[in-house]
């Protein structure tokens, strides 16, 4: 009875499977692969549990958007463009257990983003652009064991910032820019396990944040350019494997891991250590791996290595230095090989001491809030026209937003030394003066967006010498603000898009040495000059799209070679010539070109392009042909919706290649007029072509063998091949 119940409910939920998606009703699947696709279906079955909506265009997730399907346990919005997700976006899918939203391009995390996943078990937001995280935006995601945060713009971990994840137990940072930690950032994971936080830019361990986590087991600290690990730095009980490779260490003290008594496993590789002193701290240390460092095998050593002896600890590693000794492996030596002799004195390296944090007072403004739990204080939409004073000295998150201010004076935020984030979006904002931001020194992150800015003195973030994240969307200036970022060395993300800049000159972007992401979308832009981004050498992500450019800027991207994303879609370029992105070929993974009224492609536009390439957005030009892609082998998504292919015989490589891609690619054809509308891949019009039965025939055979198994495999488990999908056209 149960399974005749399922069977016409699935019936129901059959007829309304939406175009252009495929529905499985046995198994309560939908997908809705690279179409285009701007709002989520409101006809999918309700019963879906598996809803995959990956390659679609959504920009926003509005509240409530999938309230038609209660029942979802796993949702894929993966490379859906999305920036935002409303509060309440998820509201109602209480059953959901997986939602990945990674590749996206979301940059806040608001508190009610995530409301309503209580039964939530993976969260995936590796690759957006993820800058801050609000407390208690995780709060109500009690159900949690896994959340990814990789690959995304994070520079500062709040106090407190995972509240409610209560039996998280693997917490994934790595590949961001973290460089401040709270204190009690980790504070609220009883249950962590695994921590990753290799890839980012802590310059020191950050013990006192680290020793909450007492049920830790691994710990990832790589790829960080730490040089000192100090005396009982480290105090996590239940930590086994910690991993600290590739990293810039010249010294560890001997009681570094005193406070991790469980520690088995140190791998210290890939550092610039010359020797270490007894661990003596580390009693239960069973393996430390030293390869790759400049190992002095003199007498300095022999304390370390009769310790390895003692301890009967094993170690991985071989001698820099001396010259007699270089190749041989630490564990070949003996103590009279050993020798002092016209050896350099090593180099000492100072212990870092950090200054202790006054608790600053608890006054707080009239009217507005402070959270003494979380370091903020908020007066926002309070109707106020002069910037309030008299916050309490460890304030390290100040919500200003929607009031009117106008400007910003000097000396605007006097005793607020470890203030770390600053929203003074929506404030009606005319000018920031000199000396405005005097006295921020911990500042991080800075949002203006939404006010009357047109220019800035070059004084004007004299005092803010950490600014990471500047965000100057949706304000008035005709040009890029030259000059205002020669006192922003730490400068990483720089938002000035939706404003009304027509041209990027030199000079613009002098003192930006170290802007890894810019993002000048919707802007006016005819016209980028050769050496405009120079400045810019470790740039990784470009965003161009919705300008007046008309042909793409190639002079301009040399000497970026670091750039693996470029977007210039929705912009006039009518045709592309040979070798438009030599310049970043070796390092380029994800290109827009969508939305362009692309006309032509020339054979040679992709040369120098190939396995790197990742994803490739192509979709709503108008050429008929596009170049050979036959290199391109690591592509994980490629867009090719509403382009008016002509299905002639001079398509027919495209068509094999298209065949070949382990992808669900939608091309169309546009002409000739007998085949217009039927997908690339079914148009007769290749048959009569030179050279048709070389691989086709292959291709068939081998798609005919493998429906005959899938149909006989189907028949001997009593089940029709047409009763599982009901399939709509792409």
């Amino acid at each position: 009875g149960l399974l005749l119940l399922v069977a016409a409910l699935g019936g129901t939920a059959a007829a309304r499977c939406p175009a252009p998606c495929v529905c499985d009703n046995l198994r309560a699947h939908v997908l809705c692969l690279n179409g285009s696709l701007v709002t989520i279906p409101d006809t999918i079955p309700e019963l879906t549990k598996k809803l995959d909506l990956r390659g679609n265009s959504f920009t926003v997730i509005p509240a409530g958007a999938f309230l038609a399907t209660p029942y979802l346990t796993h949702l894929d919005l993966q490379h859906c463009k999305v920036e935002r997700l409303e509060e309440g976006a998820f509201r109602g899918l209480g059953r959901l257990v997986y939602l990945n939203l990674a590749s996206n391009s979301i940059a806040l995390l608001y508190q009610e983003s995530l409301d309503g996943l209580f039964s939530l078990q993976q969260l995936i937001l590796e690759g957006n652009r993820i800058e801050e995280i609000q407390p208690g935006a995780f709060g109500h995601l009690a159900s949690l064991t896994v959340l990814d945060l990789r690959a995304n713009a994070l520079v500062y971990l709040p106090d407190m910032v995972f509240q409610g994840l209560q039996v998280l137990r693997w917490l994934r940072l790595s590949h961001n820019a973290l460089h401040v930690l709270g204190s009690e950032a980790f504070a609220a994971l009883p249950a962590l396990r695994r921590l990753s936080l290799d890839h980012n830019e802590l310059q020191a361990l950050p013990g006192e944040a680290l020793a909450r986590l007492d049920g830790a087991t691994r710990l990832d600290l790589g790829h960080n350019p730490i040089t000192y690990v100090a005396e009982e730095a480290l105090a996590m009980a239940s930590l086994r494997h910690l991993f600290l490779d590739h990293a810039s260490l010249q010294d560890v003290a001997p009681e570094a891991f005193a406070r991790s008594p469980q520690l088995r496993m140190l791998d210290l590789r890939e550092n610039q250590l010359q020797g270490l002193p007894p661990l003596a701290g580390a009693g239960g240390l069973a393996r430390v791996s030293l390869d790759g460092n400049p190992l002095l095998c003199s007498c300095l050593l022999r304390p370390f290595h009769n310790w390895l002896a003692r301890a009967r600890v094993q170690a991985e590693g071989a001698c820099a230095a001396p010259p007699a000794l270089r190749g041989r492996p630490l564990d070949s030596l003996k103590p009279p090989e050993m020798r002092c002799n016209r050896l350099r004195p090593p180099s000492s390296t100072p212990t870092p001491s950090q200054q202790p944090r006054a608790a600053g007072s608890r006054q707080c403004p009239r009217g507005c809030v402070c959270s003494p739990d979380f370091h903020h204080g908020s007066c926002e939409n309070r109707d106020l026209w002069e910037i309030p004073r008299d916050f309490p000295g460890d304030t390290r998150l100040l919500d200003l937003r929607r009031n009117t201010f106008r400007t910003v004076p000097p000396g605007a935020f006097p005793g607020l030394k470890e203030l770390v984030s600053l929203h003074l979006q929506s404030c009606g904002i005319r000018a920031l003066q000199p000396g405005a931001l005097r006295g921020l020194e911990s500042l991080v992150y800075l949002y203006l967006t939404d006010n009357h800015l047109s220019t800035l003195a070059a004084a004007a973030f004299e005092g803010a010498p950490q600014l990471a994240y500047l965000d100057l969307d949706h304000n008035a200036f005709t040009c890029v603000p030259a000059g205002a970022f020669q006192l922003l060395p730490n400068l990483i993300s720089l938002h000035l898009q939706h404003n009304a800049i027509g041209e990027l000159a030199e000079g613009d972007l002098a003192g930006a040495r170290g802007l890894r992401w810019l993002y000048l979308a919707g802007n006016a832009i005819r016209r980028i000059a050769p050496g405009a981004l120079a400045p810019t050498k470790m740039l990784e992500k470009l965003h161009l799209e919705g300008n007046h450019l008309v042909e793409v800027p190639t002079a301009a991207l040399w000497g970026l070679p670091a750039l693996s994303e470029l977007k210039l879609s929705q912009n006039p370029i009518k045709r592309m010539g040979d070798g438009v992105f030599l310049p970043v070929a070796s390092s380029l993974q994800h290109l827009y070109l969508d939305n362009m009224g692309l006309e032509q492609i020339s054979p040679g536009a992709f040369a120098g392009l190939g396995p790197r390439i990742r994803s490739l957005y192509l979709e709503n030009n108008k050429m008929s042909n596009i170049p050979n892609m036959i290199n391109f082998t690591g592509l994980e998504i490629l867009n090719l919706q509403d382009v008016p292919f002509h299905c002639d015989c001079q398509l027919l490589p495209l068509r094999r290649w298209i065949n070949k891609l382990n992808l669900r690619v939608v091309a169309t054809c546009g002409s000739p007029a007998e085949v217009r509308g039927l997908k690339v891949k079914l148009s007769a019009t290749f048959q009569s072509c030179p050279g048709w039965g070389q691989g086709e025939s292959g291709e068939a055979n081998s798609e005919k063998t493998k429906a005959a198994s899938k149909s006989s495999k189907k028949k001997r488990s009593g089940k029709s091949p047409a009763s599982n999908f009901n399939k709509s056209r792409a």
